[in-house]
């Protein structure tokens, strides 16, 4: 077998439905046991490239391809397609795509059985990933009723049971909460120490830096920019581009010499009635499954801007799902503007509250981006020439100028995100609440998109000052309600045990670990200059006030 398990030479690609390249002249090798870290903007052509090694290109997504890409010396055009998942095993993005199984063991084992492998060697392989990613507890699970985390962790497992020699990892972290996520880390370095070729795409590059990749790849508009070691911050790489450690940004910033304005304050509270209401919630999907929610009391004021924190599996997503009426309580009472959401259908609640669902696979359905963020402002039957504005502001916020008439589902992971995001912004909704807004999002875009929802200042016209009373976003980005959020929740055994502002809640180390929420350099940067800002700021904002 030859000495190196992926080499790529001058590997051209360009999508058919696509009129710019999407991999320009890339080439690099990589040796056996080697970690690989990618980064780079969303659209930058990652994912194209993990297509290319992992054989999907040219088999499932057509285009004009040049170039090699050898599998330990074979062309990957010419490997069947059971060779190839013997030698790649792919982590997607979005773990809907990938998870087929009705429950948690046969849907780790279905790899193995398409092998063809006695029983009980699939048997072994299963409880052997089980283990290795502490997932036992769900080992009888129905794969239907995970929440997302536990749906990429599960995927993962699938991976491993597989035993390929390379580990095509794309976003693995997106889904994940802090803790699992280093979890997930520790894996990976372990994996690569044993002898496995990992390649890890991740925006994380901060959490990604902890498992000690051995290089790291760079890329801007489909053309590597950087390719080695990263001990520190290689003056190629963009620090406005990709999420990096918070003293890295500052000391960039300050070798820059880069006056960086202090961000508006984030808005305040307002006075009056609450607009939503959770009264004693409780829920659990049958009476012989345990509860997801209990007892969960919360309100939402005109002028709140919550980041709901929380480790996967804690019932975020439910209690999203209840606010929009996908789900009614098993006890208690949910109101929206007065109104008991047991008596109102989904679409009328769609009026009060937009939602941005986690996986963008459950909302993408039209032919181009147009029409799919046309859909929802004429189902609720706004004015129709009020609709292309909606439709060219909610683009424009998420940074997606120019893909009116692209398809949604040819879009990268992260653009289908913000796709997704823009859908909602168009309706207009009174309450903005998303699922996972930064999943498959890199630092620069949704920089973009939150600081454009978010400025509140008097000079500002965002979309949420001027269409929304509230937004509450999900998140296992912790430096996204660091930055953003005037309100932090945090969630953990099936209720709400914090709540209160980001310098509250945040500055309780050993609460945050206790809910598998790891404290990041910028929290940490931030809380020891409090007595300076007088808040939160954001890592460029902090180079002033650090000497």
């Amino acid at each position: 077998m030859p000495d190196k398990p992926l080499v790529i030479d001058g590997l051209t690609f360009k999508y058919k439905t696509r009129p710019e390249l999407a991999l320009d002249n890339v080439s690099l090798e990589l040796k056996q046991g080697e970690l690989l870290l990618i980064a780079g903007s969303s659209g930058c052509g990652k994912t194209t490239l993990a297509r290319c090694i992992n054989g999907l290109i040219p088999r499932s997504y057509r285009g004009e391809r040049s170039g090699k890409v050898l599998l330990h010396g074979r062309e990957v055009a010419d490997l069947q397609i059971p060779e190839m998942a013997q030698v790649v095993g792919t982590l997607l993005q979005d773990p809907e795509r990938q998870i087929v199984a009705s429950n948690v063991f046969n849907e780790i084992a279905f790899g193995p059985e398409n092998l063809g492998l006695p029983r009980q060697e699939i048997v072994s392989r299963v409880n052997q990933a089980l283990k290795r990613l502490n997932l036992e507890y769900l080992r009888e699970r129905e794969t239907f009723n995970l929440s997302g985390g536990e749906k990429q962790k599960v995927a993962l497992a699938g991976v491993l049971a597989m035993n390929p020699s390379i580990l095509l990892l794309d976003e693995p972290l997106a889904s994940l909460d802090p803790a699992s996520a280093h979890e997930a880390l520790e894996v990976f370095r372990s994996l690569a120490d044993e002898g496995k070729t990992v390649i890890l795409v991740e925006h994380r590059v901060e959490d990604a830096i902890s498992a000690k990749p051995d290089r790291m790849l760079y890329m801007e508009e489909g053309k590597v920019k950087y390719l080695g070691g990263i001990q520190s911050l290689p003056k190629e790489i963009d620090h406005t581009k990709v999420k990096l450690p918070a003293p890295w940004v500052v000391q960039r910033v300050k070798a820059l010499d880069v006056i960086t304005e202090e961000p508006p304050r984030p808005r305040t509270k307002e006075q009056g009635e609450p607009l939503v209401i959770f009264e004693d919630v409780s829920f659990q999907y049958d009476t012989d499954l345990p509860f997801i929610l209990k007892d969960v009391n919360l309100k939402i004021y005109p002028g709140d801007l919550i980041a709901v924190l929380g480790p996967n599996g804690a019932g975020k997503s439910t209690l999203v799902k209840h606010a929009i009426g996908l789900l009614k309580p098993t006890r208690g009472r949910i109101l929206i503007e007065g109104q008991d959401t047991r008596k109102m259908s989904v679409a009328q609640i769609a009026h009060v509250l937009g939602y941005v669902f986690q996986s963008p696979t459950h909302m993408l359905y039209a032919p181009t981006v147009q029409e799919e963020l046309e859909f929802g402002p004429k189902n609720l039957e706004y004015d129709p020439l009020l609709i292309p504005k909606f439709v060219d502001e909610s683009l424009s916020t998420v940074n997606l100028n120019g893909f009116a008439e692209y398809p949604p589902l040819g879009l990268s992971f992260g653009q289908q995100k913000r796709t997704t995001i823009a859908a909602v912004l168009a309706m207009r909704s009174k309450i903005l609440i998303m699922d996972e807004p930064t999943a498959g999002q890199d630092f620069a875009n949704y920089t973009h998109f939150m600081n454009t929802l978010c400025d509140v200042s008097e000079d500002a016209q965002s979309i949420l000052s001027a269409n929304f009373s509230a937004t509450l976003f999900i998140t296992h980005d912790l430096d996204l309600a660091v930055t953003y959020a005037n309100s932090v929740l945090l969630f953990g055994d099936k209720h709400i045990v914090a709540d209160g502002t980001p310098e509250d809640v945040l500055k309780d180390e050993e609460l945050l670990l206790n809910y598998r929420v790891r404290p990041t350099s910028l929290l940490h940067l931030n809380l020891s200059l409090t007595a300076k800002t007088g808040r939160f700021l954001p890592a460029e904002s902090l180079a002033a006030y650090v000497s």
